[in-house]
């Protein structure tokens, strides 16, 4: 040890954070959100907790509840016998973090912490998060108290940094009657989306969606709202109805309010029209000069300036909730006070009720502190006292009039004591108003008496009421109404959640979401689908982006037509943010093929594997997942699935992976295989012993007469995806036959453009893997043609490119597989270089093509760069002739079909004119017209259909 460099002194390095990550679903180190914190211990790494002097021992009298923390231990203790025993100091940076926000009321114990792979000292520390802004201020909060621990500096005050930390984590979490619902919905497995940073929040997805704004629903009339907030109005329409409502005028001035006070007579109260929470409300006003001050301090606090006065009715303060038209909760509302203890003085009694934990400030905590304010002071005084006074032993000394909890009152349960007649009036009352949550203000001596024999009046109608009085009583049992407002929008039986349906993989996973989102449309349904490129509701692009994030996910979800959910997950979305939802009821894995590789610490397709398999993973057990039986990685990740596995493959029958198909279904599971015959290959769904022929491959047109083999698995994919979800053999036959490459159902992916007798493929093709596949087809596709026709060999132009971030050797085998496939290879870049010099990407590439000119089998002659995307698609179309195959790989397909479409136009305005048809004289401007007017219809035709994504 005695080599160890010191870590104490000013100049002493410290854990540092180099990378946060939030995970908002599902992601490849947990299967809930989390944060993912890549910190740096530096020369810290040599000095694990048991070499650290009192390092244990001070952080457990800072946060003394690490000792409830298990670790790997099972044992509470388990996590300071690590300390103790010697550990690093991430580990420790994760468990302050946990505890932290364990400190801040979020019931959260999953963390883990792995060494980051080739990087000593570096370390990954993940742990689970109920807010992410309090999740990521915990991680920092913890690398700043370690580092202070063992640097054991000045100028760190632990308790004012908890403090803060705190006080932040309240301004942001829910309110007592928020969490309450979202708590009951959770327990119903119903999902909920934070919509904004206070108390907006969906609960369930899409068509099924409800929102509620602290106790406001989505079923709220907003004229109830309106009424209740118009307390004049509310009298009266409760007084018409025959309710006993308080006599009472509206006022815009101070005489008038002494005028209205004589004529309903004395006592009177006086408040805002408008108001809430009991802010300016003034009970018991007996005289002139008492009922002039109160009306500047309920003016204040009314929108309107409006300000009523009414007969004070005497008795005590009860709050009646009432959801669905029938009560559910009745509060004795106390007003603050304090007892006499015989010792302590007023002002002392105050600070040690407002010591109680449950105490917070405003509606932060179950009950708010009591405010010491001049109409306490005055309060104070008029019952005999000074706040320097000390009461007498069990005398009751107000600090408000009003029992509100929001002034500091406390709550007494009532809720089996009421009188019949009394519930009946109550419930009578939301009805009149119209409200499905309401909360009914009465004063009576007894809410277990009949108020219209004793006395009494409904004094208000609170439109969103608070919950907090009635979950968390200070006297008698809480009451779990949050259940009848989760029933109200959510009734026993009705749903919640719609289908999901997502889709990863290397390649062919846009096509798969593409024919899924299809077959779908055509039963009926209302399909939400996100990818690379946006967000398509409906068939119409919504968005236009790189969608393929856990936002985007929740956008969809969000959307109140969406009944089906096709989720495009990519790699980089996982990796980023993880999955957008906690689960979904299909996942489909198509392939894990060499893409990406080398970045955000995935650089084996071992672990490209793990995060496609995230998917799998959030899969629940009545749902399935749709694997290629093809791909040895894929086939691997049914080990990580709950529910069932659907198996698709190419392989013919008596291969290896059909007989391990085949006993499979044998026991009951499902499957799309093939079937070879002399009339073409057959897609059969297998259920257990059951075969149902789907459809021939070359009658499906998006397989080209069955060419197109990565079709053809997609196909399969979505076909298998489909029977999970439910949808009948007839509709998947159905929408398969109708699922074309056209730009209009599948832009950018295979779409075929005849220019001048030229056959064009517009695909997104960008990696080894894809360009493999396509290669293929071209060869089959190539030999089909050159066989129909007179025309002899067929020429191949291929123009290709890939994104700047990939590998410099994944780069030069892309142009490699191109050179064995294409008789010239135009190499082009994409506008966004992603770091790397304007014509490096397509100087590897075109190394890589160039390098197997010459070699056995490779078709190349001729390789050339063409940097500008536009300028290349023109390049190639010069050197094709007619009968020829050009390929073109895009980035921007509206322009690159566009500029296609000039090309068709002037081509026939050129033939039309040689024959001596149209207008010889057409001039320059009806040229650009026309140009623009294909330009035009390609942009809206992506603006209008099913966009691309990465294939």
């Amino acid at each position: 040890m005695a080599d160890r460099p010191t870590p104490t002194g000013p100049a002493a390095p410290e854990l540092s954070i180099i990378e946060s990550r939030v995970y908002r679903g599902g992601n490849v180190w947990s299967y809930s959100p989390a944060i993912h914190l890549i910190v740096d211990l530096g020369v810290l790494e040599a000095y694990p907790t048991d070499t650290l002097d009192g390092f244990t021992d001070r952080l457990v009298e800072l946060l003394p509840n690490l000792e409830n923390h298990t670790c790997s231990r099972g044992v509470k203790g388990g996590f300071i016998e690590r300390m103790r025993e010697g550990t690093w100091l991430g580990h420790v940076a994760e468990h302050i973090s946990l505890q932290l926000q364990q400190e801040a009321g979020h019931d959260l114990r999953r963390g883990k912490t792995r060494a980051v792979k080739g990087r000593p000292g570096v370390y990954n520390v993940i742990y689970d998060y109920a807010d992410e802004a309090v999740g990521l201020a915990a991680g920092a909060l913890a690398v700043r108290l370690v580092n202070h621990l063992v640097q054991q500096e000045e100028g760190f005050d632990f308790g004012e940094e908890l403090d803060q930390f705190l006080r932040r984590a309240q301004r942001t979490a829910f309110g007592p009657s928020t969490a309450a619902i979202i708590e009951e919905a959770v327990s119903r497995d119903i999902p909920y989306i934070r919509l904004n940073a206070a108390s907006l929040v969906q609960l369930g997805q899409g068509v099924h969606a409800q929102r509620i704004r602290a106790t406001m629903t989505s079923k709220t009339g907003a004229l109830a709202v309106d009424i209740a907030s118009d307390k004049d109005m509310t009298t009266r329409l409760l007084g018409s109805a025959g309710l006993p409502v308080p006599k009472q005028e509206t006022v815009r001035t101070a005489d008038g309010a002494v005028a209205a006070a004589k004529r309903i007579g004395y006592p009177v109260v006086v408040k805002p029209l408008d108001g809430n929470h009991g802010r300016g409300v003034c009970l018991d006003l007996r005289t002139e000069e008492q009922v002039r001050a109160s009306f500047d301090i309920a003016e204040g606090e009314s929108r309107r300036g409006s300000v009523i006065v009414e007969s004070h009715v005497t008795g005590r303060d009860y709050r009646c909730l009432i959801v669905g038209g029938r009560m559910q909760a009745i509060a004795e509302r106390v007003p603050a006070h304090v007892i006499g203890d015989g010792s302590h003085t007023v002002a002392e009694l105050v600070e040690i009720t407002n010591a109680d934990p449950r105490r917070g400030v405003g509606h932060e905590k179950v009950l708010t502190r009591i405010k010491v304010d001049d109409a306490a002071i005055g309060l104070v005084r008029d019952q005999g006292f000074e706040l320097d006074d000390v009461p007498p032993k069990d005398q009751m000394v107000k600090l408000a009039l009003t029992g509100n909890m929001s002034t500091g009152g406390i709550s007494v349960d009532r809720t089996f004591d009421a009188h019949p007649d009394n519930v009946e009036i109550a419930e009578e009352a939301a009805r009149m108003i119209g409200l499905d949550v309401a909360g009914i203000d009465f004063i009576c001596p007894d809410i277990a008496s009949p108020v219209r024999e004793t006395g009494g009046a409904i004094c208000e109608v609170n439109a969103a009421p608070g919950f907090r009085m009635h979950t968390h009583p200070t006297v008698g049992e809480p009451q779990f109404i949050a259940k009848p407002v989760v029933d109200l929008l959510f009734p026993p039986g009705s749903p919640s959640r719609v289908p999901i349906v997502a889709v990863t993989g290397t390649n062919g996973k846009t096509t798969t979401s593409r024919m899924i989102a299809h077959i779908f449309k055509g039963i009926g349904h209302k399909v939400g689908m996100t990818s690379t490129d946006g967000i398509v509701i409906d068939e119409r692009l919504v968005y236009k982006a790189d969608a393929s994030g856990p936002r985007s996910a929740r956008m969809v979800l969000q959307n109140p037509r969406v009944d089906f959910a096709v989720m495009e997950v990519a790699r980089g979305g996982i990796l980023r943010e993880g999955l957008g939802y906690d689960r979904n009821d299909v996942a489909v894995v198509t392939n894990v093929a060499p893409d990406h590789l080398g970045m955000k610490g995935i650089d084996t397709l071992a672990q490209l594997a793990d995060v496609k398999a995230v998917v799998v993973e959030a899969v629940p057990r009545n749902g399935f997942a749709v694997l290629n039986a093809d791909d040895e990685l894929v086939r691997k990740m049914r080990r990580k699935c709950s529910g069932g596995i659907v198996w698709f493959s190419l392989q013919p029958p008596g291969s290896k992976v059909r007989e391990f198909i085949e006993d499979y279904c044998r026991r009951g599971g499902r499957a799309v295989v093939l079937d070879h015959t002399d009339r073409g290959d057959m897609i059969v769904i297998k259920h257990g012993r059951r075969s149902m022929q789907l459809a021939w491959t070359h009658l499906l047109p998006s397989t080209f007469g069955g060419t197109a083999k990565f079709n053809v698995a997609n196909a399969m994919a979505a076909a298998g995806a489909a029977f999970a979800a439910g949808a009948g053999l007839h509709e998947i036959r159905q929408g398969l036959r109708t699922f074309t490459t056209s730009y209009y159902l599948s832009p950018g992916r295979m779409n075929l453009v005849n220019v001048h007798n030229v056959d064009v493929f517009v695909d997104y093709c960008h990696n080894a893997p894809g360009m493999r596949v396509l290669g293929e087809f071209v060869d089959g596709y190539a030999a089909q043609k050159a066989g129909q026709s007179d025309l002899g060999k067929v020429s191949r132009i291929g123009m290709v490119s890939t994104a700047g971030d990939r590998r410099d050797d994944d780069m030069r085998e892309l142009g490699a597989i191109a050179a064995r496939h294409f008789d010239v290879v135009v190499v082009r870049e994409d506008e966004r270089k992603r770091g790397r010099p304007t014509g490096e990407t397509a100087g590897l590439i075109a190394e890589g093509a160039k390098a197997e000119i010459g070699k056995e089998g490779v078709r190349c002659r001729q390789v050339e760069i063409v940097l500008n995307e536009v300028e290349a698609v023109r390049h190639c179309m010069a050197r094709a002739n007619p009968g020829d195959v050009v390929v073109l790989c895009v980035d921007q397909h509206a322009e690159v079909l566009g500029e296609l479409e000039q090309m068709t136009k002037h081509a026939q305005a050129g033939a039309h004119n040689k024959e001596g048809i149209g207008d010889p004289d057409l001039d320059t401007d009806e040229m650009q017209s026309e140009a623009q007017l294909a330009g035009d219809e390609a942009a809206a035709a992506e603006a209008s259909e099913v966009e691309p994504a990465t294939s």
